[in-house]
């Protein structure tokens, strides 16, 4: 199984992701937490990561297709995996197509999480107090809300017309949202 899981930060992307891989026996590659390991760590690449994070922005589209791509090129990708917060744009979305062509493989699946922005303001802010993350103060969730609406929701039309696109709504239990997330993904292996 080869897919991708967006929808806007906060969404409960990762969360999701951490149960579909491990029900595809695959891996969940997250952008997101290579930036952070990054920045954890205090590498170059972290340290303009997390001025970049601060200001509420996005790492440029150079940096992440060139670690995305490395990423597939490992071992562990050959039977499938799962990406997290990639791509976000159209260029990314070239850039992906072209790393799948030249491996002979296609995906299979693009799943979009769906919830209201003011519930996700709600949840990223309980998520920067209880994890001490200062990427999310309510300012720089609400731009990045905005700039996923500007940049990546334009992505789900393209994966819509290529008949690929799974919407599944995102608001509930975790447990709730895991079970709509395999029923839509059991209806799409029996299509």
């Amino acid at each position: 199984m080869r897919l991708l899981i967006m929808g806007p930060p906060g969404a409960g992307k990762g969360t999701q992701a951490k149960s579909i891989a491990e029900h595809f026996d695959i891996p969940a590659i997250s952008t997101g937490d290579i930036f952070r390991s990054n920045v954890s760590a205090g590498t170059p690449l972290g340290l303009e990561v997390r001025r970049i994070m601060a200001d509420g922005g996005y790492v440029g589209d150079d940096i992440t297709n060139a670690i995305v791509a490395d990423r597939l090129a490992e071992d562990d990708c050959a039977k499938g995996f799962l990406l997290d917060g990639y791509p976000r744009t159209l260029g990314q979305v070239e850039a992906l197509d072209e790393v799948l062509e030249q491996g002979g493989v296609a995906l299979d699946v693009v799943l979009s999480l769906k919830v209201d922005i003011d519930e996700l303001v709600e949840r990223l802010r309980k998520r920067a107090e209880s994890e001490g993350r200062d990427d999310d103060s309510e300012e720089a969730i609400r731009i990045r809300q905005q700039k996923y609406l500007d940049e990546t929701s334009p992505l789900l039309d393209v994966y819509r017309d290529r008949g690929l696109l799974v919407e599944v709504d995102g608001v509930g239990e975790v447990s709730e949202i895991t079970q709509r997330i395999f029923a839509a993904l059991d209806q799409v292996a029996t299509a």
